[in-house]
């Protein structure tokens, strides 16, 4: 029963994970319709975290983190399984980093899902209940919105 009640959680994870990954790895030239894209020539702004790459310095690069990040959030509850604490500290870090670093018209959802995982390390009704996946939907709906 205890094997169950994990590979419920894993199998969510591994979907949402390739989910999420696929709106980065999708070809951006070429096939990709040009309604609201952005100009080809913007000037990078590094310290302008409520553009639209946040304080990322190019698209691909804060779709790749803010990507790995939401997808490494629903891991969190196996690495407290697995007793790897000082992955589990650095984890949280990173995830609470990339919260700092994220697009103004994500913060709240991302810093959302961030305090859903980190509390599904001890609280293992957070993923039978649904609540990570609610957290979740947001990041990947402005994945799929934002990195294509």
């Amino acid at each position: 029963m205890t094997s169950k009640n994990i590979a419920r959680p894993l199998a969510l994870a591994a979907l949402l994970g390739a989910l999420a990954l696929t709106g980065c790895s999708a070809p951006q030239a070429g096939s990709a319709p040009s309604s609201a894209a952005a100009p080809a020539s913007a000037t990078p702004s590094p310290s302008a975290a409520s553009g639209p790459n946040g304080d990322f310095a190019t698209a691909a690069e804060a779709c790749a983190k803010i990507s790995e990040q939401a997808t490494g959030a629903t891991l969190l509850p196996l690495s407290a399984a697995q007793g790897k604490t000082a992955e589990l500290k650095q984890y949280e870090a990173e995830l609470a980093a990339t919260a700092e670093r994220v697009p103004d018209s994500l913060k709240a959802d991302f810093a959302n899902l961030k305090d859903v995982a980190v509390a599904g390390v001890t609280d293992q009704t957070v993923f039978s209940s649904g609540k990570l996946q609610a957290a979740m939907a947001p990041v990947t709906e402005w994945i799929a919105a934002n990195c294509k």
